[in-house]
């Protein structure tokens, strides 16, 4: 399925928590995969109408960390301000991301995640991709 999509997510088996594999060209398109990955698995569902924008600053002294750092903030979000983001536009530079976002308030949230993990997570360059695999723990 990978070599069929310039980039994606899906959701993997994993025995206690929840695991999701994601690939794009780039690092800032590994992200958006990221945060649309992690919400699909919350079963997230935006209220209609009025759109809010965000900008964040993520920094860390690795690409996992951005990844890990970049998803608990839209975590936090999520869990302090009841929002949640489906148009990114980020760039990526040494180690820091920047991300303007839109979305709206959750209509619905369906299942809880507790945190981004660092479990076995390793980003690798495969072919003309970037490539993840994220554990969410619920």
């Amino acid at each position: 399925m990978i070599a069929t999509k310039p980039a994606g997510f899906e959701e993997i088996a994993h025995t206690a928590d929840w695991s999701l594999r994601v690939w794009a060209p780039d690092l800032a398109g590994l992200l958006e995969q990221a945060a649309r990955g992690m919400l699909e698995l919350s079963g997230i569902r935006l209220e209609a109408g009025k759109r809010i924008r965000r900008r964040l600053t993520v920094e860390s002294t690795d690409a996992e960390g951005l990844l890990v750092n970049f998803l608990a903030e839209l975590l936090h979000l999520l869990e302090q301000e009841e929002l949640a983001f489906d148009q990114y536009e980020l760039a990526v530079s040494e180690n820091v991301v920047k991300a303007n976002l839109e979305g709206a308030r959750v209509a619905e949230h369906k299942k809880e995640i507790k945190a981004v993990t660092y479990h076995n997570l390793k980003i690798v360059k495969k072919g003309a991709q970037v490539e993840a695999e994220l554990v969410f723990d619920v």
